[in-house]
């Protein structure tokens, strides 16, 4: 052998010296196998996906760099050779209300050979109503997030509710007579039952949470997104409150407080909120999952104590 040919670079391929760019933007990003080795050697095609020039993004079928949703849902139609439709977690992410941030894909059986794997899961609901997104075929709003929300734990399952109303897709009427074609299926008593709960104006699926624990917990219900005018004329917004005892509730991500300037704006509106009379139970995530008996008997007791501070 040479020994210069120990000397020599390896040679790593690139977007630049990979043949098929034509190809690639005929078709959205994407190519399947077959196009790409009219233009190029398996081993080259090998070459480019260990190099990570190249992505497989489903059997068959790659790409030059990660594709979004609607990406991989046009990758599943060149693998199938159909335009498969997006339901359940991949639906309500393309309305807007998913909750769970499932990276899987949903789709309904498209009646090829497709199966369910680690990134894709096929569900078998014939019947399921339709609606256009971005050019995409997805399941009915209503019927999305009502097929979700009967899969998930009852806390889960109100966030998503919640978020459903919030994004303006779907009204409750249209939720309620969803879950009445739903009858007989999985989970879905518990789902009709939170359905009086739902609400538009919970801005986050933990203060979901927090809201079924005080109703769990015979709580009065309180105002959400109450909002009060300090003696300074700033206007505030709290998540939570009971004007009647001027008590308030506010919940507390880490990520929100891992940020100074949030942190110092908290500690101000607490603050400026005490000086006309309110009183503030913060909570975490803890205290609504695994001590919410706690919590409600903390804000039970100072709404006891109302009277005392009219």
């Amino acid at each position: 052998m040479d020994d210069r040919a120990w000397c020599r670079p390896r040679v790593v391929p690139t977007l630049e010296s990979m043949p098929g760019e034509e190809i690639f933007n005929a078709n959205g990003g994407l190519a399947t196998a077959g196009q790409l080795l009219t233009v190029m050697s398996r081993k080259m095609l090998a070459s480019h996906v260990r190099a990570g020039t190249l992505i497989r993004v489903w059997h068959g079928v790659y790409a030059q760099s990660p594709p979004d949703i609607l990406g991989r849902l046009a990758g599943l139609d060149m693998m199938t050779g159909r335009s498969v439709v997006a339901c359940s977690n991949t639906a309500a992410q393309l309305y807007g209300f998913d909750t769970e941030a499932d990276s899987r894909i949903h789709v309904l059986d498209p009646a090829v050979r497709m199966r369910t794997s680690a990134n894709l899961v096929v569900h078998q609901r014939v019947g399921a109503p339709l609606r256009r997104v971005e050019g995409r075929l997805v399941t009915a709003p209503a019927w999305t997030a009502i097929e979700v929300a009967r899969t998930l734990r009852r806390p889960r399952a109100l966030a998503t509710l919640d978020c459903a109303l919030r994004s303006g897709t779907c009204s409750h009427d249209d939720l309620m007579t969803t879950a009445r074609e739903h009858a007989g299926r999985r989970g879905i008593v518990n789902v009709r039952a939170l359905l009086d709960h739902a609400d538009p104006r919970a801005e986050s699926p933990m203060e979901s949470e927090a809201r079924l624990v005080f109703i769990d917990g015979g709580l009065p219900l309180p105002e959400l997104q109450y909002e009060i005018i300090d003696r300074c004329g700033q206007l505030w917004r709290v998540d939570f409150a009971w004007p009647h005892a001027k008590v308030i509730a506010e919940y507390d991500s880490v990520e929100w407080h891992a940020n100074p300037a949030a942190f110092k704006h908290d500690r101000m509106k607490t603050a400026r909120l005490q000086e006309c009379g309110w009183t503030t139970i913060p909570m975490v995530v803890n205290d609504v999952r695994y001590t919410p008996f706690e919590l409600v008997a903390r804000i039970f007791q100072r709404l006891d104590r109302a009277p005392l501070a009219g």
